[in-house]
């Protein structure tokens, strides 16, 4: 018996709870299809509605599972931000099954980038990128042979005799996404979901992904499941899982989880006809960048059943831009977001904060930006250095201990940043109000003075206020 669970506990991170847009850890439902394909009983522990991990124990006593797999939605934002709480429910979750004997594998961008602590726990492998593959053949080799050396397996993070780390071969990635079986819909409490989510909001809404990967270099992006490839599913494929979800899960809506939705004209041309086709069509939100929403772009998204694209503009000012290495200019901003409402289609924006070299005439860029461009929603936050991205040698000797967020809400600089973390709290604030209110004047006339107040001062590493 295999028991797989997630992590990511909503409650455990206040803004996501108040929030209330839960949704199942997709990643994990993908590898539990999987296994039950080659033969294996498969029970579920869904942390996302649940309230702590004495509910984790509560199943793993019902269950007297042999295998216990802790693997991430790596489709999620919020597990690819690596917060403590979540760590600290993974390696509590590894100890509890470890403590029954149980044999235990751990999965997702923070174990991948730092698996010292996972193994420290007591996990007996962390798997890097993918876990497809990796936890697959390990469940076939603890099937046989719970005491077998796990050396041949590619993919894994193993402990070693002299108490450091060693790596097998780097596993093959998932090429074939038509090949791979529906996600395991069926041991998710459908039902808890669509509580949540209509009484917060009124309607229900599930999460699915067309691909894997994001072929493009922001060099603050960190890319430890997928690396920087682009693997896509069929458009046949993506929308008979929609017509699949409309006859069995029945949503109201459809989140598209996937770091670029579609990426060319042609493929969301002919998304569109096979949605049409199948009678598939759900209003659902996706993500893009302002350089591939072209109005033909956004006339197919519209027929196709797009409601909402959030695209990531992260700044008003090009001299930022181009140090992230984004690849996209303001006009194209402009361009997208026009085409996107010209076609009923609302507009929103990931702006960040705080990048190396920013001043006040970029902050005050990026506001002027959203004042002019009117986005229909914004989601701000600070520049958040992750391993294996360039934006991270480039800040490394200035982080200290903290070099995480505690939860997503968290906003703390964890370099030296031109200003400190409450000053760039109250800039968030400013820029949601730009969008959600009028009459900002007072708000970024008191913001100015306090920043010239401070710009003689040297900046303040602020991990909280």
């Amino acid at each position: 018996m295999i028991l797989l669970a997630n992590s990511f506990f909503l409650r455990h991170d206040p803004k996501q709870a108040e929030r209330m847009k839960p949704y199942p850890p997709l990643a994990t439902l993908l590898v539990a299809a999987a296994l039950r394909e080659q033969g294996h009983d498969v029970a579920f522990f869904d942390a996302t509605l649940a309230t702590t991990v004495d509910e984790f124990t509560a199943t793993l006593e019902s269950v007297r599972p042999d295998v216990v797999g802790i693997l991430e939605d790596n489709f999620n934002f919020l597990t690819k931000m690596c917060t403590t709480r979540t760590r600290e429910a993974t390696l509590d979750m590894v100890a509890a099954a470890r403590a029954l004997g149980c044999r235990v594998a751990v999965n997702g961008s923070d174990s991948t980038d730092h698996p010292e602590p996972y193994l420290a726990a007591g996990a007996h492998a962390v798997l890097r990128g993918e876990a497809d593959v990796s936890f697959l053949a390990l469940a076939e080799l603890w099937r046989e042979s719970p005491n077998a050396a796990l050396d041949a397996i590619p993919g894994l993070v193993l402990p070693a005799p002299d108490g450091g780390i060693w790596q097998t071969a780097a596993a093959a990635s998932v090429a074939g996404l038509d090949a791979l079986p529906l996600p395991a819909w069926d041991l998710i409490d459908v039902e808890s979901y669509r509580h949540a989510w209509t009484t917060a909001h009124g309607r229900f809404s599930w999460n699915m992904v067309a691909s894997r990967g994001c072929p493009f270099g922001c060099n603050w992006c960190a890319k430890p499941i997928f690396g920087r490839r682009y693997v896509q599913r069929s458009p046949e494929g993506v929308a008979h899982e929609m017509h699949r979800l409309k006859l069995e899960v029945k949503p109201d809506h459809i989140w598209f989880a996937d770091d670029i939705f579609g990426l060319t004209e042609r493929w969301i041309i002919e998304f569109a006809a096979e949605v049409a086709r199948l009678d598939a069509r759900t209003p659902f939100m996706m993500q893009c960048r302002a350089d591939l929403v072209r109005p033909s772009v956004a006339a197919a998204l519209h027929r196709a059943g797009a409601e909402e694209v959030w695209l990531g503009v992260e700044s008003g000012s090009q001299k930022i831009l181009d140090a992230m290495d984004k690849g996209t200019n303001v006009d194209e901003i402009r361009q997208a977001t026009r085409a996107l409402r010209a076609h009923g289609i609302r507009a929103c924006w990931f702006l960040q904060l705080g990048y190396p070299g920013e001043t006040w005439d970029d902050v005050l860029a990026t506001r002027d930006l959203v004042r002019e461009e009117r986005p229909d929603d914004v989601g701000v936050s600070v520049s958040y250095p992750l391993p294996g991205t360039k934006f991270h040698e480039l800040v490394r000797g200035q982080l200290g201990l903290h070099t995480n967020w505690i939860h997503s809400d968290d906003l703390a600089m964890l370099f030296q940043g031109t200003y400190t973390t409450p000053f760039y709290r109250r800039l968030r604030d400013a820029l949601h109000d730009e969008v959600r209110t009028t009459g900002t004047e007072a708000r970024w006339a008191a913001l100015e003075g306090e920043e010239r107040a401070n710009r003689s001062a040297e900046p303040l590493i602020a991990a909280a206020d």
